[in-house]
């Protein structure tokens, strides 16, 4: 489980192709320095076990599925990424719930001199997205400040924009996004629900042609 509390930048030092995974080393000394094999560190996002630690830096096994869903696929040695250890029981919930599972990417698209910034939804997640509400853009915990069915904005404030990938994004970079699992969760207990209401008043020849009633 994690926050959303971006603890440092990384590097990538080393992208490996090992059998349907690609054995990805990163550098972190903030976050290796308690890491061990097994545990969770989310990189931009993405939920991934520690496989060997060597000084400051970790390496994580990236499977074929996870190449498929998040922009994991393209990262190359050099570039930067969002870094979180997995958050321990009791401690404060600094962002919102997350889980590191990416539920699509994105794409960034602009951000105006105040830090209003753009990005574009993968079809089938606006449902999910609600204003005031909590996405987590490449790992980050943020507020929604609009939302279309094509794009939505966040405010992105000094603090964010320096220490961590997002202010260093251009225009057309793809980026995972989360959303609130909260709302995946009362979508599917509800639908079942939502169905046969619907289906019942479609029967009854629609909303509110109940019986009457006897005096």
């Amino acid at each position: 489980m994690f926050t959303g509390i971006v603890e440092e930048l990384g590097e990538i030092v080393a992208v490996e192709q090992v059998p349907n995974a690609a054995r990805v080393t990163i550098r972190g000394p903030l976050v290796t320095s308690d890491a061990r094999h097994g545990e969770s560190i989310a990189v931009n996002g993405v939920c991934l076990t520690v496989v060997d630690v060597a000084g400051s830096d970790f390496s994580v096994d990236v499977v074929h599925e996870t190449l498929e869903r998040s922009s994991l696929a393209k990262i190359a040695v050099g570039d930067e990424v969002n870094l979180e250890r997995a958050t321990p029981l009791g401690a404060r919930l600094g962002g919102h719930i997350m889980q590191g599972h990416v539920d699509g990417t994105g794409t960034y698209l602009a951000r105006d001199p105040q830090g209003l910034t753009r990005f574009a939804l993968p079809p089938g997640l606006a449902r999910y997205v609600v204003e005031k509400g909590s996405i987590a853009v490449d790992g980050v915990s943020l507020t929604v400040a609009a939302v279309s069915q094509e794009e939505f904005s966040i405010a992105l404030i000094p603090t964010t924009l320096e220490l961590t990938t997002l202010g260093r994004r251009e225009p057309g970079d793809p980026v995972n996004l989360e959303v609130d699992v909260l709302a995946k969760y009362v979508e599917k207990l509800a639908s079942p629900h939502l169905d046969s209401g619907t289906s019942a008043a479609r029967d009854n020849g629609g909303i509110g042609s109940g019986t009457e009633e006897s005096s």
